[in-house]
Formats: structure tokens, C-alpha cells, sequence
């Protein structure tokens, strides 16, 4: 370990000026660096579709839940600022595995976050699939065709992270902050309109069962991941070593905040309701014609449908650029090395990442998966490869402080908490599979690793016989 630590101190000093691999750098300041996260979460879609959810399982303790979710991805998020002030690079949590422990568990994080970019983007173009349904039966009572619906929005998806990165960051930030906004305007409106007053029975966690929060908790920190993915911006943030860490802590508190108050306030608004918050397909609806504003809860869905769509852009946006480092790396041929010089984008590896997202959706498609489903399966496989490249990062940490003479034992201790953290949601994660097709997921997953594996095997053994 002491060599690796003797190489991890050799990067990181001298990374104060993060290497481009050919992107245009410095073309984005903070608040575009930031949109990257927000939108890779996609935190107006979590409201309508996760919300419901994981109050099936919580009940009263939904907004308990999300408190302990944001505590899990401040951990986190502590964790990979450290490194973001180490370090910048397109490869982001890849990079800073790769950068300070053996080379497995760079190969590893690689393929971990290359999956979670990848399935993220999937599963969210199933929810722009559920929400053009619902808009379409809405208005002329009819679906649009599957395929062609996910077509479109993974190639302009594609097409616009292809075109400019800029354009795309200002794109996804204007897009948030209007569906966000209209969220929180509707639950503004609902207390002057009925009161306000305190939900007792959430504040004392009445009814709620202990057992069911482990697996609620899973479900809830799918609505967190993506949170880090401005580090992937690390070749064309200004700046970027001061920028991404404050942009992945900020995401982290914003989005924990605005969970817990979406999921208090739709709790209470179906206090009394003859339907259930876990039977709604539109609860914001629900709760804009019970205050009295429908038109609003029309534009929140249509709101949901565009961050939908700006979520599979920041994933096309992530994804290219940790391909892109995979194949300077070597894990990938160098094929996806190429960036546009007009552009300043990693064309060929943002023209895999959108049909790779195309492909999983319509082969779930062609098997007569809804978009829900596509939502539900393929963001619980993605939480799978978050949180191993969130433990990965989290226990590289303290070797790559100490070899930049930083080595603090409060940070050790916050790392190797974090990663129990982690492994602990890993395990409820495991143990709260409720049908047969969630149970496969953990082995398909560890299928896709152990190819990863033997893919970076053969390539390292074809590199030393050419040699």
C-alpha cells in the first residue's frame, strides 16, 4: 500500500491544472456546474414517482426517511468534495479511485459508474414514456408509440449534449428551476389555503413500522444519485477545484431539503383522502385541484416530463465523459477518445451513452414493460453501481490525504463510516426484493462487474504480448 500511496501522492499535487482530454475547458461557471448535479437528479421527478413509493413502505415516517437518506449522501458528499478538492477530471470518481488504489478497484468504479450514468438516463427516459402517456390519455386519449416516444428523447438528448455543453447546462438549470418552482408554489399555496397546522402523527412517526424503513431507505437515496455528477465536469468547469465541491454539497442539501418538505406536504394534503398517496399516478395533481389551482398541477406534470427529459441529457453529459476517460485510461477502445474541436464534446462516446439508454428502453419496451416499470427496475439496478463507487471513493479518501500530507484521523473515521453506511443500504437494498424480477438485479449487476473484470483482463494481457 505504501507504493500505491507513493503514486497517489505523484497525481495530486501536481493536478492543479486538470488535464482536458481534449474538452473545451473552462467554459462553464458555478451555477452550470451545479445545474449538472440537479438535473442528473432529476429532483421535480422524485415528488410524483419516488414519493409514493417509499411512503408505501414508511407511512408517517416518509419525510424521517429522507432526513436519513440526506444524511447518507452528506457522508458522501463530504467524502468526494474532499477528493474534488484534490483533484479535477472528466473520469471524476473513477479518476479518484483509480488515481490512489490498485488497479481492480479502479476497474471496478469504472464500470460501477458507467452502469449508473448509463441506467439512470434509462430509466428516467421510461418516466418521460409514463408521463407522455399520462399527458397524451389526458388530452386526446390515446398513447403515443412507445418506441418513437424513447427514440426522441434519447437522440436529443444525445444530439444536444453532442452540440454544446454550455447550452446543455443552461438548458437543464432553466428546466429545474421551473418545474421545482411550480412544486413548490402548489405546496405553498395548499397551507394559506387550508390552514397551516402541524401533522402530529408524522412528527411522532405514529403507526410506523421499523422493519420497513431499511427498505424505504433504499428507495429513497434513488432519489439522491446523481448528485456528484458535476465531477464529471472536472475538464470544463472554471475553476474546478473550488466550483465541483461546493456544487456537490449544495446539490445534497438543496435536494434534502426539498424532499423532505414534498414528501411532509403530500402526506398531509392525502390526510383524509379516499385514495392513497401510494395509488396516485399524478399526487401534485391531486394536491393542485384540492387548492384550488389545476392548471398548475397540468404544468407540473408537463414539468415533470421536460426535467425527465433534462435528467437523460446531464446522464448522455456524464456518461460520455466517464467513457471518455475509461478509453484514455485503456478500459475501452480508443476509438471514444475522440472530442469534437468545434464543439469541445466527446461525440462518439455521447452517440454510445444516448443509444445505450435507447437500447435498455426499448428492449424493456418490446417486452411490454411500461414506462413506470422501466423507471422502478432499471433505477434500482443503477443504485447498485452508485453505491459501490460511493464506497470505493469513500475508502480511497484518507490514503490519498495522507499522501498529500494531509492525513487526519477524523476523516478516516468519517470515511470508514460512511462506507458501513453504504454497505448497510447495500444490504437492505438485498433483503428488501419483493418479486422475482427485482431479485435478479443484484446478479445481473454482478454478472456486468465480473465481465467488466475479465473484459480489462484480456485487454491488459492482448497490451503486454503487443509490447
Amino acid at each position: 500500500m505504501e507504493d500505491q500511496t507513493s503514486a497517489a501522492g505523484a497525481v495530486y499535487p501536481e493536478n492543479v491544472v486538470p488535464e482536458s482530454y481534449g474538452l473545451h475547458a473552462g467554459v462553464l461557471g458555478p451555477v452550470e456546474t451545479l445545474a449538472q448535479s440537479v438535473s442528473a437528479m432529476a429532483p421535480s421527478t422524485s415528488p410524483s414517482l419516488t414519493i409514493p413509493l417509499v411512503f408505501t413502505l414508511a407511512g408517517n415516517a416518509t419525510w424521517f426517511v429522507y432526513l436519513m437518506a440526506t444524511g447518507a449522501t452528506l457522508l458522501v458528499g463530504f467524502c468526494i468534495s474532499r477528493f474534488a478538492k484534490l483533484s479535477a477530471s472528466p473520469g471524476s470518481l473513477y479518476s479518484y479511485t483509480a488515481d490512489t488504489l490498485p488497479p481492480f478497484f479502479g476497474v471496478v468504479a469504472a464500470w460501477g459508474l458507467l452502469l449508473a450514468y448509463i441506467t439512470t438516463g434509462a430509466s428516467v427516459a421510461g418516466g418521460a414514456l409514463y408521463y407522455t402517456n399520462l399527458l397524451m390519455q389526458q388530452f386526446f386519449h390515446r398513447d403515443p408509440p412507445g418506441l418513437l416516444t424513447l427514440l426522441v428523447v434519447c437522440f436529443v438528448a444525445g444530439y444536444i449534449a453532442y452540440r454544446d455543453v454550455k447550452l446543455s447546462a443552461e438548458l437543464m438549470l432553466w428546466i429545474e428551476i421551473g418545474s421545482v418552482s411550480l412544486i413548490v408554489l402548489v405546496l405553498t399555496i395548499m397551507p394559506i389555503r387550508f390552514g397551516l397546522h402541524l401533522d402530529l402523527d408524522q412528527l411522532h412517526l405514529r403507526g410506523v413500522s421499523l422493519s420497513s424503513l431499511g427498505p424505504a431507505l433504499v428507495l429513497s437515496m434513488f432519489s439522491f444519485v446523481g448528485f456528484e455528477s458535476a465531477t464529471t465536469l472536472g475538464g470544463e468547469a472554471r475553476n474546478p477545484l473550488h466550483t465541483i465541491p461546493r456544487a456537490v454539497l449544495q446539490c445534497a442539501i438543496l435536494a434534502g431539503v426539498f424532499f423532505m418538505l414534498c414528501s411532509y406536504s403530500e402526506v398531509l394534503g392525502f390526510r383524509g383522502e379516499s385514495g392513497k398517496l401510494s395509488e396516485s399516478t399524478s399526487p401534485l395533481h391531486h394536491l393542485a385541484e384540492k387548492a384550488g389551482v389545476a392548471p398548475l398541477g397540468i404544468a407540473i406534470d408537463f414539468g415533470a416530463l421536460i426535467s425527465m427529459f433534462a435528467c437523460v441529457l446531464a446522464c448522455a453529459t456524464a456518461a460520455a465523459r466517464v467513457l471518455l476517460r475509461m478509453a484514455h485510461g485503456g478500459l475501452l477502445p480508443k476509438l471514444l477518445e475522440s472530442t469534437n474541436k468545434k464543439h469541445g464534446t466527446p461525440g462518439p462516446a455521447v452517440v454510445l451513452s444516448a443509444a445505450l439508454m435507447f437500447a435498455a428502453t426499448a428492449g424493456m419496451q418490446l417486452r411490454a414493460f411500461t414506462g413506470s416499470d422501466m423507471y422502478d427496475l432499471l433505477g434500482s439496478l443503477s443504485v447498485f453501481g452508485f453505491l459501490t463507487v460511493y464506497a470505493l471513493v469513500a475508502l480511497a479518501l484518507p490514503f490519498a490525504r495522507r499522501a498529500v500530507g494531509q492525513h487526519s484521523h477524523l476523516l478516516a473515521a468519517i470515511s470508514i463510516f460512511t462506507v458501513l453506511v453504504l454497505v448497510l443500504i447495500a444490504v437492505f437494498d438485498l433483503r428488501s426484493t419483493a418479486d422475482e424480477l427485482h431479485a435478479r438485479i443484484p446478479w445481473i449487476y454482478l454478472a456486468y462487474i465480473a465481465a467488466g473484470i475479465v473484459w480489462y483482463a484480456l485487454r491488459r494481457k492482448r497490451a503486454a504480448v503487443t509490447a
